[in-house]
């Protein structure tokens, strides 16, 4: 009985060791202060200011005009009112607007050929060509949104038009025009744009890559004072593998609990991106996807052997997560493989749950496969770090100089 309680004291005694001496890494070592704090804090501002405005609006172009008549100005005056379009100005040629373009001067060309109002009197169909940077595939879909509209209201007039002309009431026929009546129904906010849809997701990877950097650093700090001291790293703490795990994890929540309030709740209200579900369950479906990061940390601390490591496997592994979080892709169209090394990444359940809760106002008592699978990766990567842990004890023991 003596034994076990001794034995008890001795692990306390560890965690508790390893707690404060983990602490002491963190805030005299610049990079890792980088990593758990600069990071978090800049990234997400970072982040967003690129994706706001939200919605990309009045993007330059310049109409090269064959026509000249009353119908292609009429048509230009209604592309510039579109929210998508700022006609900057008109080209004698195609090749004065494509050096336009090429000097970065406007996005697009709208082209007006020389027979637009002669078809369009006719009854025929007019071809109208809009040439658009594709550079950026926001322009593209606004500049198809836009132009669409133009089509469908020139189209509209011209119908009416023709039945002013035959003397028919339009009113009269309109049910005949449209027998079936469509509703869209939209899943989400659909006034919102491409920062509202990937931000919230986006903010979380950046706490699970800021926070396994942070923990590899550390891990480079270690291999490198072993190196110095032919194997021994003075600052190693004698304590069971498990109580070396939890003792790093315990400090590595209460550091990150601030920054998990700023970055999923004080960004998105700066920004006011969606944050409709309730903060603090949102909070509680984190806890255990930073304990499961931390375990995954200390997993691949294992293989860091100097540094700036670290940095290597984190710029290799970012956009990796991401394509693997189903953020950009959805995963039910992905390959199996890929679905399961998916499943093997804590943020990729943390995002899940978390948009849910924050971006459609689900509850917490919902989000039981996010919640279940990261306490199964906590477990999971629990194990491999206690026997990463082990195996640097054993080393530590192995090699510590004699006094």
């Amino acid at each position: 009985m003596k034994s076990l309680t001794m034995s008890v004291a001795r692990w306390f005694t560890g965690l508790f060791e390893v707690w404060r001496r983990e602490f002491r890494l963190v805030f005299t070592d610049a990079g890792v202060l980088l990593f758990f704090f600069a990071l978090p804090t800049l990234y997400p501002v970072v982040y967003t200011l690129i994706y706001n405005p939200e919605v990309v609006k009045k993007m330059d172009v310049v109409v090269v005009d064959h026509s000249a008549t009353a119908r292609s100005r009429e048509f230009v005056r209604m592309a510039g009112q579109t929210e998508a379009i700022n006609i900057i100005g008109h080209a004698a040629d195609m090749q004065e607007a494509r050096r336009a373009m090429a000097s970065h001067d406007c996005f697009a060309v709208l082209e007006i050929p020389q027979d637009f109002a002669k078809k369009l009197g006719n009854g025929e169909q007019a071809v109208v060509p809009f040439y658009c940077d594709m550079s950026l595939l926001l322009r593209f879909r606004q500049f198809t949104v836009a132009l669409t509209d133009i089509q469908l209201a020139t189209g509209a007039k011209i119908a009416q038009q023709k039945l002013d002309d035959a003397g028919l009431v339009a009113q009269a026929i309109e049910p005949m025009a449209s027998p079936i009546d469509t509703e869209a129904v939209f899943l989400g906010d659909p006034t919102q744009g491409f920062a509202s849809f990937i931000m919230p997701g986006i903010l979380v990877l950046i706490l699970q890559q800021s926070l396994i950097l942070g923990i590899t650093m550390i891990a480079g700090g270690h291999a490198e004072r072993r190196r110095r001291n032919r194997g021994y790293d003075p600052l190693w703490v004698d304590a069971p593998a498990s109580a070396v795990v939890l003792g790093k994890t315990l400090c590595y929540l209460i550091l990150y609990a601030p920054m998990l309030i700023y970055t999923l709740h004080i960004v998105p209200w700066m920004f006011d991106l969606p944050h409709y579900g309730d903060i603090w369950e949102a909070m509680l479906l984190m806890l255990p996807m930073l304990i499961a990061v931390s375990m995954f940390g200390q997993v691949l601390s294992g293989f860091v052997t100097e540094r700036e490591t670290s940095l290597l496997v984190i710029v290799f592994t970012s956009v990796v997560f991401l394509f693997l979080s189903g953020l950009t892709w959805p995963r039910y169209a992905m390959n199996p493989l890929w679905t399961l090394i998916g499943d093997a990444v804590p943020a990729t359940w943390g995002l899940e749950g978390f948009v849910r809760i924050n971006s459609d106002n689900a509850s917490l008592s919902g989000q039981a496969r996010p919640l279940h699978m990261l306490w199964v990766l906590s477990a999971v990567y629990f194990a491999g770090a206690v026997a990463v842990q082990w195996w640097r004890g054993r080393c530590n023991r192995v090699c510590q100089p004699v006094e």
